[in-house]
């Protein structure tokens, strides 16, 4: 497969994936379970042998990009960042403490239960501007650790103006009941995008958010049609009728949400440059791309049904025996009935990764063309960058991504 153009003296360079399912699948399914052995410490390692395979197999047909990064700084950088956010929470909790709010007392009158709700919003509250600092230094260390043509990726600094953005527009949004979204989706990607370069040269994010208000149609419309089940149970006594309205409007939400995130992500990608000439295009099928989110999901969901109902009926019938024969029958059986759910969740989560995850990714890699692709050879190595704290608080507060 050629994936170079030529149009006059102006080359295009069109996207490429050529991961495969029984591959990805074998890396999941052995790194899940030497995570699991080792309780949870692998998985920094099992992180980055997935990313190495996913990010070798994205290409322009020519070239590849490549993973650089290491289990061991991600596990360092965790450790930091465990220490520091024990250190800020413990300081939270000394000021709420001081204030006369705990969350480590039992309530004894309505006034102490409302006194500890307020102490764990604020708790909450303490932690949210965290959730989003985190999220944009996982970016920066993903570009950090990123080559492709031999050239690295990176960002500049940035994280708490990115919290500080994104807790100003989720607000926006929220008190807007979610009109003013695409606003936020156009500035957050717009901050991240003007502080991201490939080398020594910067991405630009152009267009307007006006632009993005179209693609909320189908959430609107997901939301009225829950609405409407609503007042059809409560107004007219239908309920059985009304259930099956607002559930249809639930799916129908959803999938706005999917549709939105796809078209805003293409519109996105259109309006960006790197180095002023230097364009992206990305023509997505989002009707292949929802039906393969939903197909996918429906079919991670069934199996893991089957498999999580055949694993409680094994437990049942193992366990019975075990009552019988003693307590160190128990114990083998409890030690067996744990490494049977581990394995289970292992399988099912390497399924998803393999059939959520993977056609999504090649479907919008395919999808992507990159203008005046000849501009490339003109950009330079950029400087080393340490990676910030190698993903540490996203893992430390569980919001990394799958890879």
């Amino acid at each position: 497969m050629m994936s170079v153009n030529s149009v006059g003296t102006k080359e295009t360079l069109e996207g490429h994936y050529a991961g495969q399912r029984k591959p990805l699948f074998n890396i999941a399914v052995v790194t899940a379970l030497l995570t699991t052995l080792t309780f949870g410490i692998y998985r920094f390692w099992a992180k980055t042998r997935l990313r190495r395979y996913i990010w070798s197999s994205i290409s322009d047909g020519r070239d590849s990009l490549e993973y650089t990064g290491t289990g061991l700084e991600k596990f360092l950088g965790f450790l930091v960042a465990v220490v520091v956010l024990a250190i800020y929470l413990g300081v939270v909790q000394m000021g709420l403490y001081y204030l006369g709010l705990t969350l480590f007392t039992e309530p004894q009158t309505t006034e102490q239960a409302a006194m500890q709700s307020a102490a764990l919003l604020i708790t909450v509250l303490a932690v949210l501007p965290l959730v989003f600092f985190a999220k944009y230094r996982a970016r920066r260390y993903k570009l950090a650790r990123t080559r492709w043509r031999g050239i690295r990726f990176g960002a500049e600094k940035g994280a708490w103006g990115y919290a500080a953005l994104a807790m100003f527009h989720w607000m926006v949004s929220i008190l807007s009941l979610g009109l003013l979204l695409p606003w936020q989706t156009f500035r957050l990607e717009r901050y991240v995008t003007d502080r991201s370069w490939y080398g020594d040269a910067p991405f630009q994010q152009g267009g307007k958010w006006t632009a993005l208000l179209p693609m909320m149609g189908h959430i609107y419309l997901g939301l009225l049609i829950m609405l409407g089940g609503g007042a059809l149970a409560a107004m007219m006594n239908l309920p059985q009728e009304g259930a099956l309205m607002a559930g249809l409007g639930y799916f129908w939400f959803i999938a706005g949400i999917v549709l939105y995130r796809v078209k805003s992500f293409a519109y996105l990608t259109n309006t960006k440059a790197l180095d002023g000439n230097i364009h992206f295009e990305a023509e997505i099928d989002t009707t292949a791309l929802v039906a393969t989110v939903f197909l996918g999901a429906l079919a991670v969901l069934l199996i893991s049904a089957a498999v999580y109902g055949a694993l409680g009926a094994g437990i049942f019938f193992a366990m019975m025996p075990a009552v019988l024969m003693g307590q160190g029958a128990i114990f083998i059986g409890v030690i067996l009935v744990i490494a049977g759910y581990l394995l289970a969740t292992a399988v099912i989560s390497s399924l998803a990764l393999v059939w959520v995850i993977q056609p999504i990714l090649h479907q919008i890699v395919d999808s992507i063309t990159v203008h005046n692709a000849d501009e490339l050879n003109f950009i330079e190595q950029r400087s080393f960058d340490e990676g910030a704290d190698a993903e540490g608080f996203a893992d430390a507060l569980d919001l990394a991504a799958p890879v």
